[in-house]
């Protein structure tokens, strides 16, 4: 039996930065619907790096997008932290992305006519806030573009461009990144620097970041690989490596 002295010993509480309860999505209707997601029942912790994998047409994005409150879900409920994201209408919704969520997509989408730098620190422009100047001096160093901050996307390379898509994506301290295959346009040595990079964060700063990938050797930088198969979660793999994911992979696949 324990103690009253033990008993009165609080227990760590693991926030949850993100959270799918029962969720469903489903394209068209009546004998062409598609089930994106069915039944998803998920809890992201604060401060960890989540992979999210799974074959072609598992799911993955949608939950990403869902999660993300980039598309609706057909049933069930999603957080962000404490906010029930599903109950927002579309510009609480916009407002919630633009003050709470950072996001790296494979095609950067920065916009040509800005500086790195300008591309950067435009979501905290747009929301009239501005930077906190130790921080972002501190993630610059991080992601090494002090030298480049005044050149346009154009004069960058690929690697750069992203590295300015995840500095933009970071810059405001978001509560959680969401990253839709940040690699997939980079070369193997310029996706390790991201992933390394993305890593970083998380370790160093307790970012907390949720990313799709369909790449072994990307998920190994996570905490945690979700899997997915035909919109269900089908397993979850901690401590993930390229063989471990390589093998569960290919039991998916089969």
């Amino acid at each position: 039996m324990q103690s009253v002295k033990e008993e009165a010993v609080p227990r760590p509480v693991q926030r949850i930065a993100s959270r799918a309860v029962d969720v469903a999505k489903v394209y068209g209707a009546g004998s062409t619907a598609v089930r994106a997601l069915d039944g998803v029942d998920m809890e992201f912790e604060t401060g960890k790096y989540a992979a999210i994998m799974g074959p072609s047409g598992s799911g993955k994005s949608t939950l990403l997008q869902c999660l993300a409150g980039l598309d609706q879900v057909t049933s069930g409920v999603i957080y962000l932290g404490d906010v029930d994201v599903t109950s927002l209408n579309e510009k609480h919704r916009t407002m919630l992305r633009r003050d709470k969520i950072g996001f790296i997509f494979q095609s950067f989408n920065l916009i040509p006519s800005l500086t790195a730098k300008e591309n950067i620190t435009l979501p905290m422009d747009l929301a009239r806030r501005k930077p906190d100047a130790e921080w972002l001096d501190g993630l610059l160093d991080i992601v090494g573009l002090k030298d480049r901050l005044r050149h346009h996307p154009s004069e960058l390379s690929g690697g750069e461009q992203q590295r300015v898509a995840a500095a933009r994506a970071l810059a405001s301290r978001p509560e959680i990144v969401f990253a839709d295959e940040p690699t997939g346009n980079l070369d193997s040595k310029r996706g390790g620097e991201m992933l390394a990079f993305m890593r970083r964060a998380v370790k160093e700063f307790g970012q907390t970041i949720i990313m799709v990938t369909h790449d072994p050797i990307a998920a190994s930088y996570s905490d945690q690989v979700v899997f997915l198969e035909d919109g269900k979660i089908v397993d979850l793999m901690e401590g993930p490596t390229v063989e471990k994911v390589l093998d569960r992979m290919k039991t998916l696949e089969s």
